[in-house]
């Protein structure tokens, strides 16, 4: 069975690839190795093969992982997953990245909380494009003002925006679904938000991704294997 490195050198080819076939720099296009679920050791053998964002859904674990890690300090560890008022300060605290901010209060305890000694919390939207009652995330409708609200919190800096688009067949739907996504971050830069990032795609679909535009790329069973049962 493949070790973590040769997954992760298998990744890296991949999204290499996938932009040089869609004419982008490979360099502009980031790997967020999502190590949810698993144990910090996991996460200690990516860093050693060059890896270092990493993004967790699951507040307790990551600061566990986070404390067990403390010497590797180069680690850049990304928010992904739902969040809830209560865990908004270990967040803003712990974290250099948030992707799914989907609500105003939660950006805002997150730019209350942010401490001074730290830089602004990069976040990212999450947009839930389908509408889809299992996921979290800001309609396209809602997406405008919510955008505007944040882009204005001393202690945030609103990069872009992330979705997980519902499961498609074709390669060709694939890109519909980011394309979409890709269009709403461009309507928001019309109105003079200085975006950058697209969080989207994953293992199964971060071909499409790339050649709409994915500058960030969250990849984890293709890395880490199949995914351990969360912490309690």
């Amino acid at each position: 069975m493949p070790k973590i490195d040769e997954k992760l050198h298998n990744v890296t080819a991949r999204l290499i690839t996938a932009a040089e076939t869609a004419g982008r720099d490979p360099a502009h296009v980031g790997l967020v190795a999502v190590s949810k679920t698993q144990p910090a050791e996991a996460v200690e053998a990516a860093y050693r093969a060059g890896q270092r964002r990493f993004g967790e859904n699951y507040l307790q674990e990551a600061l566990d992982k986070q404390a067990a890690l403390g010497e590797l300090t180069e680690l850049e560890w990304h928010f992904i997953g739902p969040i809830q008022s209560n865990k908004t300060r270990a967040i803003a605290e712990h974290f250099q990245w948030v992707h799914s901010v989907d609500r105003e209060k939660i950006a805002r305890r997150l730019s209350e909380q942010r401490p001074d000694s730290l830089p602004p919390l990069q976040v990212c939207l999450q947009v839930n494009l389908d509408d889809e009652q299992s996921k979290s995330g800001v309609t396209l409708a809602q997406l405008p003002e919510l955008a505007r609200a944040v882009d204005a919190m001393p202690r945030l800096r609103l990069r872009g925006l992330m979705a997980i688009p519902a499961p498609r067949e074709t390669r060709v739907e694939q890109r519909a679904s980011f394309a979409r996504l890709r269009t709403a971050l461009e309507a928001l830069r019309e109105e003079g938000m200085a975006l950058d990032t697209l969080s989207m795609g994953m293992s199964a679909d971060l071909e499409a991704a790339v050649a709409e535009g994915a500058t960030l790329v969250r990849v984890g069973t293709d890395i880490f294997g199949p995914r351990q049962k969360p912490s309690a």
